[in-house]
């Protein structure tokens, strides 16, 4: 079977990491994902990105087990499953260590909505999903991972269509989208976003959440039935 054009979608989302400043050295990841053959092709596992290439990308299933490469897939492959197995729509899967992101998920905190930024993406905080309880993280890790996601954004009643971006607690983001390009997308919003509520934080320590009708006009005026930005 050919799985070139997943490959070469994973090697160029994967190849923004570093140019967009959200990974260093090995870390992180992107898939991308071919629905219909219920596969993803998803970075090899410690290979630094400048000798990475779309023939070493690793053809895995949605169970996590590798269908096609030489080399082992990212350590995160299991996380990748999960949601592509769960999330019928979802093609493309960023995981990352970006600093703000990862301060955020380290502080166990969502990211507050603060401004209109972060509205023109989502009308609600980025949530935080908290750490997996211990047999959870002494089974099989990253795929708990990825149900503890799964469970999050449900216990929040949050759609993973519309909330694309998540903190896992004491971990780092990850992200997701219709493509692997929107997914790279989200995670620099998310890390973007993060840092800016950050620093209003450390300008004024007691902030007020946007009120709504601010929020709704920014997102709506993106992704609304009457919306007008862009072409």
């Amino acid at each position: 079977m050919n799985y070139k054009s997943i490959r070469e979608e994973a090697f160029e989302a994967n190849m923004k990491l570093p140019k967009l400043g959200l990974v260093l050295f090995t870390f992180g990841n992107v898939s991308a994902a071919d629905i219909n053959k219920g596969v993803f092709a998803i970075k090899p596992s410690g290979v630094p990105y400048e000798d990475l290439l779309p023939e070493k990308m690793v053809i895995v299933d949605f169970d996590g087990v590798t269908v096609e490469g030489s080399l082992r897939p990212s350590s995160d492959t299991k996380t990748h499953a999960v949601l592509y197995k769960h999330w019928e729509s979802v093609a493309g899967i960023v995981h990352t260590h970006s600093t703000y992101g990862t301060a955020w998920a380290q502080s166990l905190r969502a990211i507050p909505i603060y401004g209109t930024t972060h509205a023109d993406h989502l009308t609600v905080d980025i949530p935080c999903a908290p750490p997996m309880d211990d047999s959870m993280i002494k089974g099989n890790y990253e795929y708990e991972t990825g149900f503890q996601i799964i469970n999050h954004l449900k216990d929040k009643n949050l759609s993973y269509k519309e909330v694309e971006m998540i903190l896992v607690g004491n971990h780092a983001p990850f992200s997701w989208g219709k493509t692997a390009a929107k997914a790279v997308y989200n995670s620099a919003i998310l890390e973007s976003v993060a840092q800016m509520a950050l620093f209003t934080e450390q300008i004024e320590g007691k902030v007020n959440r946007m009120k709504d009708s601010l929020i709704q006009k920014h997102y709506d005026r993106k992704h609304g039935a009457d919306a007008y930005y862009g072409q």
